[in-house]
């Protein structure tokens, strides 16, 4: 990693490793999304010529399960997949990296997919998706035993992805939302907006909140959270934008958050500003209602491999560091750095350990 940098924190806050009356480290956690195949050709068409172009077992859900699995916390995987040699290679993939995937059903013909030249994002243009009629799609209200998947279950994450299919998938993740509830059981959401994705007639806004009812945690970017939940921005936040002013804008923004919906217990939002056409400003935010809030170090680097799944890893961060119950200090700047040094692995998870993580953030302590 090169021109790696840390700025200034802001107020720290005591332990709040308690606000949890479930949080041990004993919790196992079910993530529930679409499996999709990434297929990355390269933007100058060179794949054509070399008959060759990489591919990577992803979908956000997913990512999030391999990161948890790798840092040692239980973990299942719910989706929906197709009954053929491919699937069944992927998903045994998430099995070998001790990813629970009974909860997983076979049903349907085909695998979603997305387009992705490599060193791209999916949050701009450049993505491809192919995911109509795909086994996941075609998920219908009720057939999901809710109950049962979550027998054994503590905490359940999902993202803004999922809905944004279709009505059916929309009312699935309700259904799931509201049996967590029930059952007592954690509930986490992570806002990302696909806008290419959102095209059954529905804007974000009529379907995200009522799913964000039911969350205890919440994460995303400021611009995710303006068009999903209709919160909007205090103000303009640009690449130039200071440290200072996006943590104040953050912490705006989780307060009306925690006013509109109140089982929500703790905000993260991520900061992701270019610095060049390969480099990059890194940094985050999490504020919860019992302690307020507290920023992470600011990252650079002059250049990065790969932008896919690094919301994922910090999304695992949170779960991780709640699950095991750690200062808040502690799980931010945890899942800071996971992500920040997934911008430096190719693929779609992370494959960094727990250790590599700390021994990260002391080295750019130093």
């Amino acid at each position: 990693m090169s021109g790696v940098a840390h700025i200034r924190y802001a107020r720290k806050l005591p332990n709040d490793s308690s606000m949890y009356s479930n949080t041990n480290i004993q919790q196992k956690v079910l993530c529930f999304g679409e499996l999709l195949l990434r297929i990355s050709p390269d933007e100058h068409g060179n794949w054509l010529d070399d008959q060759a172009a990489p591919l990577y077992s992803g979908g956000a859900e997913a990512n999030v399960s391999m990161a948890l699995a790798g840092w040692h916390v239980p973990v299942s995987y719910c989706s929906v997949i197709p009954d053929n040699f491919v699937a069944r290679q992927m998903i045994t993939r998430m099995k070998r990296n001790d990813v629970d995937i009974s909860k997983v059903i076979y049903q349907g013909e085909r695998l979603g997919l997305f387009y992705l030249t490599p060193g791209n994002d999916v949050r701009n243009g450049a993505v491809i998706y192919d995911r109509k009629y795909s086994s996941f799609s075609e998920l219908k209200t009720g057939t999901i035993d809710w109950q049962k998947v979550f027998q054994g279950i503590s905490w359940f994450h999902f993202s803004a992805i999922s809905p944004a299919l279709n009505q059916a998938i929309a009312d699935i993740c309700l259904e799931a939302v509201k049996a967590a509830h029930e059952m007592g059981i954690t509930v986490s959401i992570d806002l990302n907006y696909r806008p290419k994705l959102w095209q059954y007639g529905k804007h974000p806004v009529e379907i995200i909140p009522d799913l964000t009812n039911y969350c205890d945690i919440v994460m995303g970017n400021l611009w995710s959270i303006e068009k999903m939940l209709g919160i909007p921005l205090n103000q303009p936040i640009e690449d130039s934008s200071s440290y200072a002013t996006c943590v104040d804008c953050s912490g705006q923004t989780a307060e009306k958050i925690f006013n509109l919906f109140p089982k929500c217990v703790a905000v993260a939002h991520t900061f992701r500003f270019s610095i060049n056409d390969l480099g990059l400003r890194y940094f985050a935010t999490l504020q919860t209602r019992a302690h307020g809030q507290l920023s992470s170090r600011e990252y650079t680097a002059a250049a990065i491999k790969d932008k896919v799944g690094t919301g994922d890893c910090f999304m695992a961060g949170l779960i991780y560091g709640f699950c095991k119950g750690l200062p808040s200090r502690q799980t931010i700047e945890f899942s800071a750095a996971a992500a920040f040094k997934k911008f430096f692995i190719s693929g779609d998870s992370t494959n960094s350990t727990v250790a590599e993580i700390y021994q990260f953030i002391e080295s750019d302590a130093s």
